[in-house]
């Protein structure tokens, strides 16, 4: 999944966002109110786990201000604020779950599973280029009728180049995207995976569809005979 994780303390902030990474999540982790809706609106998350207690807005009013403006992206609120009351003033914002702190890390993962089932952002569909296909909810890679086997990372890279055909990403644009803002990964790590890539999704099938763009970064074609 794609996760955002809003939570402006750093050490718990760190402990989930690895959790999560290390089981094959992205993440991107901000710690304030305001940095969060600018997150939530630019970009497109399965979930966001929301924390009450930020710097600068409460999460409830940032769930407020999410469905405000029609972003039904399900919301889980972090808290150890527990008290029925506060609950309730999660839920009436438009918050799908509430989980209290301290709280055990599989929890966490069974309440986002449940919320990647019944929520209302709907299932991606499969993204397509050339005859190269991925499906992001089975994770599942073909070109044509050939299944190829990725593992986590090379399918998250994957993903990012096919959900930006055509275009140019640079180093930076793909660590964002495919290891999420809290990366701790130098940026050649990306050529290294892009050599994965090729020889999983290109060589064999004697095409050139990962492109290297000097100076600039790479690009995902529809391919050309290799």
């Amino acid at each position: 999944m794609r996760v955002l994780l809003v939570e402006d303390e750093a050490k718990l902030a760190a402990l989930v966002a690895r959790g999560l990474t290390e089981r094959g999540d992205v993440v991107d982790v901000v710690g304030t109110g305001t940095e969060a809706l600018g997150s939530a609106r630019s970009g497109t998350y399965d979930v966001v786990l929301l924390d009450v207690r930020l710097p600068d807005l409460e999460g409830f009013e940032v769930c407020r201000r999410l469905r405000a403006e029609r972003n039904w992206t399900p919301v889980l609120m972090l808290t150890a604020r527990a008290a029925v009351a506060d609950r309730i003033t999660g839920l009436d914002s438009g918050a799908d779950d509430y989980l209290a702190k301290p709280f055990a890390f599989q929890e966490l993962l069974a309440r986002m599973r449940a919320l990647a089932r019944r929520g209302p952002v709907p299932r991606p569909t499969d993204l397509e280029v050339g005859d190269l296909r991925l499906d992001p909810a089975g994770r599942r890679v073909r070109r044509g009728d050939v299944e190829v086997s990725l593992s986590l990372r090379e399918f998250s890279l994957l993903e990012a180049f096919m959900r930006h055909p055509d275009q140019v990403l640079t180093r930076e644009q793909l660590l964002h995207l495919a290891w999420g803002s809290d990366h701790e990964v130098a940026s050649n790590v990306v050529d290294v995976y892009v050599r994965y890539l090729r020889a999983k999704v290109d060589r064999p099938f004697g095409v050139t569809t990962l492109q290297t763009v000097r100076g600039a970064g790479y690009r995902l074609t529809d391919g050309t005979p290799g």
